[in-house]
């Protein structure tokens, strides 16, 4: 699957971080992979480890998001993975409208290994709790580094302020399997 590198918004730039790259690793019936690894990853600041378990607000710390819109609809979903493993997932009815607790039939699996100036994250996310294929989709990163800076990542970027709900973060498309 395609390897997307991310962009810092430049109203927000990085301090070290030099490169941010994302991937969905897989997708069967059971469950997607992603992955993300960051470079220049040295002064990089780490939420806690929390364990497994939804929670709000994980944003506001380093947090890997994926966006996913099927085709054709204004709704869509987001879901939030931090290296903490505390993960989120929302629904919303349109550009930050009617926004809701969505089902997720398990924990997603998140794994943070980090070298000396690399973190590779990883997410296992249930294939279940993703809308039916063909959708648009955006994979984004919230990088916290020392002194509480925070930049903002994303395939593509369409407003004067980070805003990863903006249609521009929807930036690759995964189609629909082809039936046998």
């Amino acid at each position: 699957m395609e390897t997307h590198e991310l962009l810092p918004h430049p109203a927000n730039p990085p301090l070290g971080v030099t490169r941010v790259e994302a991937r969905m690793l897989a997708l069967d019936p059971h469950w997607l992979t992603l992955r993300w690894r960051v470079e220049g990853a040295q002064r990089l600041v780490l939420p806690p480890f929390a364990g497994k378990g939804r929670a709000d607000g994980l944003w506001q710390a380093t947090c890997f998001e994926l966006f996913v819109r099927p085709d054709g609809g204004s709704g869509y979903a987001e879901f939030n993975f931090s290296p903490s493993q505390r993960w989120a997932a929302y629904d919303f009815v349109a550009y930050r409208e009617g926004m809701a607790e969505r089902g997720v039939p398990r924990d997603p699996v998140c794994t943070p290994r980090r070298g000396q100036s690399v973190l590779i994250f990883d997410v296992a996310l249930p294939a279940a709790a993703l809308p039916a294929l063909p959708w648009r989709y955006g994979l984004t990163a919230v990088i916290e580094e020392e002194g509480g800076h925070k930049s903002y990542w994303a395939i593509a970027h369409g407003a004067a302020r980070p805003d990863f709900h903006h249609d521009a973060c929807f930036a690759a498309r995964l189609a629909a399997a082809n039936a046998a």
